[in-house]
C-alpha cells in the first residue's frame, strides 16, 4: 500500500510510510506505538475500504503549536484585552502500512550482508605492505592536531615525513594533515 487514510483524534489524515505529522495531543509517552483506525488504503490507482489493513504509528514527541495572539479593542472607551493560545500537539511518524515496515525492509539486506561470511583478504607482503610501522612515525604523532602538525613537520626528516604521509593516506585520511605533510615534503626537497 502506498498510502492510507487514518483517523486520529476525530480527524482524518492521508499518510505514507515514513511520514511525520502533527496531530492533536495524544495521551501517550514518547516512543510509544499504536494502531489508529484505518478508513481507506490505496496505491497504484486502486483505493479500497480497508478493514484488514493495519497502520503502525510511533509517537515521536509532544510539542506545542505556534502562539496565536488574540486582541480585542473598542475605540474611544479605553477597552483593550490581549490573550494568547498555543495548541498542544503530538508529532507522530508512520512506521508501516499493511504490516510491512519500511525499517524492516531496510534492515533485511543489512542483516543478510552481516550474516554472509566474508572471504579472507590476502595479506600484503614485502613491497605491497602500505601501512607504515609505528617505529617510522614521529613520536606522539597520533595525538597531534592539524595545526600542531603544520608547525612541527618542518623539523622532521624525509623518512618520518614519508611515514606520516603514508599513515594519513591509508588510515586517518585527514585532508589538512595530508596537505601539510605534502607541503613539508616539498619544502624539504628544495
Amino acid at each position: 500500500m502506498s498510502y492510507a487514510i487514518i483517523s486520529v483524534g476525530g480527524k482524518q489524515y492521508r499518510v505514507r510510510e515514513g511520514e511525520r505529522l502533527l496531530v492533536d495531543r495524544l495521551p501517550l509517552e514518547d516512543g510509544a506505538t499504536f494502531t489508529p483506525s484505518v478508513l481507506l488504503a490505496g496505491g497504484d490507482g486502486d483505493a479500497k475500504l480497508a478493514p484488514g489493513v493495519v497502520v503502525t504509528v510511533k509517537v515521536v514527541r509532544q510539542a506545542k503549536g505556534p502562539k496565536l495572539t488574540i486582541g480585542k479593542y473598542k475605540k474611544r472607551t479605553g477597552y483593550k484585552r490581549h490573550t494568547g493560545f498555543r495548541a498542544s500537539l503530538t508529532q507522530i511518524e508512520i512506521d508501516s502500512i499493511g504490516g510491512t515496515s519500511r525499517r524492516a525492509s531496510k534492515e533485511a539486506p543489512a542483516a543478510k550482508a552481516a550474516a554472509e561470511p566474508k572471504s579472507p583478504e590476502p595479506k600484503a607482503t614485502g613491497a605491497e605492505a602500505t601501512t607504515p610501522s609505528a617505529d617510522a612515525l614521529p613520536a606522539g604523532y597520533a595525538d597531534l592536531t592539524i595545526a600542531e602538525l603544520k608547525q612541527v613537520a618542518s623539523g622532521w626528516d624525509a623518512a618520518e615525513l614519508a611515514a606520516a604521509l603514508e599513515y594519513e593516506q591509508s588510515n586517518a585520511k585527514r585532508k589538512g594533515a595530508i596537505a601539510a605533510l605534502e607541503s613539508a615534503i616539498s619544502e624539504a626537497d628544495r
